[in-house]
């Protein structure tokens, strides 16, 4: 039986975050320039979206470019960003009715990819079935520091007592304050770190690591990793037995 059918359908995630490791070293074990598995990972975006709104799921981030990306070797940065340019196209996203969202300081990337990106989001903004969000020139340092300085500039100009700043207000200057926190986070490639990706979010985000490199992902190992986390009991910082006792309560 697969894990696609031994899902609990009634238990999808409603936000899985991924971080899309392993297309170099994919590349490097075959011989291949490393651009090369860079061009078959973006394949698998296209697919695993599309496998994301079978299964239900209502938001999918993708960390797709990190700051400290931006200190890769400039040929590599290059090819990134052309492939980028290539591959946001809007039709895949009207065709699925998949609303497109970028987090991240798009202001470092190239002006032609900066144009692509809103235009593909402005045709996007009406769908609701569910929401593809790249994570570009993003890292979650920058995202915290940025929303302190925010926060910090209002209460400089007495638009807030810092008294009242609390982790909703934290959370509503964040650039992910249009969705919830992952459900589900996703690491591919075999390492074990979360290399400064939506940290503040995923503080009761549950974790799935797997060795699988990001162009070989697919329907089944993303159902796995969904299949894993239904057999975990969420607590939130509850005894076990509380969280039955809210259970009942809501069956009944």
């Amino acid at each position: 039986m697969t894990y696609q059918e031994q899902l609990d359908k009634n238990r999808i995630p409603g936000h899985v975050a991924i971080i899309m490791d392993g297309n170099g070293r994919w590349a490097e074990q075959r011989g291949k320039q490393r651009t090369e598995g860079h061009i078959q990972g973006v394949e698998v975006v296209r697919k695993i979206m599309e496998n994301a709104v079978e299964l239900g799921i209502k938001y999918l981030t993708l960390y797709t470019f990190s700051t400290e990306n931006w200190n890769r070797p400039q040929q590599e940065v290059s090819a990134l960003m052309g492939l980028l340019f290539k591959n946001i196209q809007e039709d895949v996203f009207i065709r699925n009715q998949v609303r497109f969202r970028v987090i991240g300081d798009m202001e470092r990337l190239p002006e032609d990819v900066q144009v692509k990106l809103v235009d593909c989001m402005e045709k996007t903004k009406d769908f609701d079935r569910s929401c593809m969000v790249l994570a570009l020139s993003y890292s979650s340092r920058w995202e915290i520091t940025r929303a302190a300085r925010m926060l910090a500039e209002k209460a400089v100009k007495g638009e807030i007592s810092p008294a009242d700043i609390d982790e909703k207000m934290v959370s509503a200057s964040m650039t992910t304050d249009f969705m919830p926190d992952p459900d589900l986070l996703i690491r591919t490639g075999g390492e074990i770190r979360l290399s400064n990706y939506l940290l503040w979010q995923s503080a009761y985000t549950e974790l799935y690591f797997c060795d699988t490199f990001w162009p070989d992902f697919n329907m089944e190992e993303l159902c796995k990793a969904i299949y894993v986390y239904q057999q975990r009991e969420r607590r939130f910082g509850k005894t076990g037995a509380q969280v039955a006792e809210q259970k009942n309560k809501t069956a009944e």
